[in-house]
């Protein structure tokens, strides 16, 4: 009986050493396990959940179904996360609204589990856990349709100079539905939500407070690219798409600490984290910049500024009563409306929906000693490097996409930026050179790749041509893989 009682003390023991070396241990208290809803206080038995197909059961608690359950919110159902990359990978129908359930979710299980294993060290409280769930839900909320295509190539197109972001829209569109629907929420939870959601944007502001600054990383990470946010859309686009996944975000959730008011990393999981950068970039190869997708969004843009006098789609872009109303559903309105006005932009989608694209002519990655002055390729740079003779090239028969591909941090190595420590029983934190990890490490971190398409078939030659000149005259060499294929270049009207 004295053995067995020695025996429990020194379990006993054990127990309290291990809750005080990940910060958990005070008074006997005991985290709750991350099932539970710890920011509301609700049983996760009497909570709404949906039943999500990457993450099991989400749960969702009070504060936040008043956020889902609006019109504003309930827009994202019309935007697909990966724009029209469906149209070749079918499978990837996905939308921004159960993407941003799951940036929910994987915030608040990442909170939780701080507050779990350091929470009284940390300070987290149910404000703080609150509050990172609302910047998950609603990072998003002000997204334009079409993937990022909106922004980033529309935009710019039609409004010289443009700035606007989705980020600033989605700070913008909290504020409208906390007024819109007298939601009852603390003004200073807002503030930070706002705060966070703009933490990876180059228009973040000043943060209305310096402590507990590694709240800020969770959601939308400025400080090294590790965030949640990407945890579920690397996940969720690599299942739609049909494709493997092998970075394990479960082990960084697990295994994560705060040092010195940051989120680290233990030092073995170093290539985890790599991974991670990796399946981004191989995405963006292979999936969000394929030579077919990109087509259909140089198709989509011209579709789209033919339309824009007409329809006004750039109007109301920072009047956030009026923009939620715009979502991939403007396609179908082109589509649709007979007015004489939409013609260009009628036929441009009617030639997508059968698939008479622009022709992808070829491609090459700037050479990298070239990146530091890299000026972007113009259909103007094309044109003027065809020799005399055939066919005469204007500037309106050919589209070029600059595609960059990097790790986050352009041509810097995302993991400088990354802290680790030892094991749970080290305060001590520190950067790993790549040298001391693998040697089988890149030794550059972007790609510079220039495609580009001939919006008629029968110049595929001529702008294939062309397009080599331009090689030759700009670095002295034929940069693409191969030549572009002879098939290709024999256009018949009849096949």
């Amino acid at each position: 009986m004295i053995d067995y009682l020695i025996r429990i003390e020194r379990v006993e023991k054990n127990v309290k050493r291990e809750r005080k070396i990940m910060g958990a241990y005070c008074n006997g208290d005991v985290s709750l396990p991350p099932s539970y809803d710890v920011a509301s206080g609700e049983d996760p038995r009497f909570c709404k959940h949906v039943r999500d197909n990457v993450h099991g059961n989400i749960y969702l608690d009070s504060l936040s179904l008043k956020f889902i359950d609006t019109e504003q919110f309930q827009r994202l159902r019309e935007l697909k996360q990966l724009g029209f990359t469906n149209m070749v990978y079918p499978g990837a129908v996905h939308s921004r609204f159960e993407h941003s359930l799951g940036v929910y979710w994987l915030a608040s299980q990442c909170v939780e589990k701080l507050k779990t294993y350091q929470g009284l060290e940390l300070g987290i409280n149910r404000f703080d856990i609150q509050t990172v769930k609302l910047a998950g839900l609603l990072h998003d909320v002000g997204h334009g349709p079409f993937s990022h295509l909106f922004e980033r190539e529309f935009l710019p197109q039609v409004i010289s100079g443009s700035d606007w972001s989705h980020e600033q829209m989605s700070v913008d569109m909290v504020d409208y539905i906390v007024d819109e629907h007298h939601i009852d929420v603390d003004p200073q939870m807002i503030r930070r939500v706002k705060e966070m959601i703009l933490a990876s944007s180059e228009y973040a502001p000043p943060r209305s407070s310096s402590e507990k600054s590694f709240l800020y990383d969770i959601v939308a990470n400025g400080r090294n690219g590790i965030d949640v946010d990407k945890f579920d859309y690397l996940l969720r686009d690599c299942r739609a798409c049909g494709l493997g996944c092998n970075f394990e975000f479960r082990r960084l959730l697990e295994t994560m600490r705060v040092l010195d008011d940051e989120i680290c990393y233990r030092a073995k999981d170093y290539l985890t984290i790599h991974k991670m950068f990796v399946t981004r970039a191989d995405l963006y190869r292979t999936v969000y910049t394929h030579p077919k997708v990109k087509a259909i969004e140089l198709m989509v843009v011209d579709a789209l500024v033919h339309a824009n006098s007409y329809l006004g789609i750039s109007s109301n872009i920072h009047n956030p009563s009026e923009y939620w109303k715009l979502d991939d559903t403007i396609i179908k309105t082109i589509e649709t409306t007979p007015n004489q006005e939409l013609k260009e932009a009628r036929e441009l989608i009617l030639r997508i929906r059968r698939r008479k694209l622009y022709q992808f002519c070829n491609e090459y990655p700037v050479p990298k000693d070239m990146l530091d002055n890299y000026k972007k390729v113009t259909a103007q740079d094309i044109v003027c490097s065809q020799k005399s003779g055939g066919v005469t090239l204007k500037e309106e028969d050919v589209a070029i996409c600059n595609v960059k591909i990097d790790l986050t941090r352009g041509k810097h190595n995302p993991l400088e930026s990354i802290h680790f420590f030892k094991d749970y029983e080290s305060d001590e934190k520190f950067t790993i050179p790549d040298d001391r990890i693998s040697h089988l490490l890149p030794t550059s971190y972007q790609d510079m790749i220039v495609k580009v398409y001939a919006k008629k078939p029968e110049l595929v030659e001529a702008i294939s041509e062309a397009f080599e000149n331009f090689q030759l005259k700009t670095y002295g060499i034929k940069a693409q893989a191969h030549s572009t294929p002879q098939k290709k270049r024999r256009y018949n009207p009849f096949i």
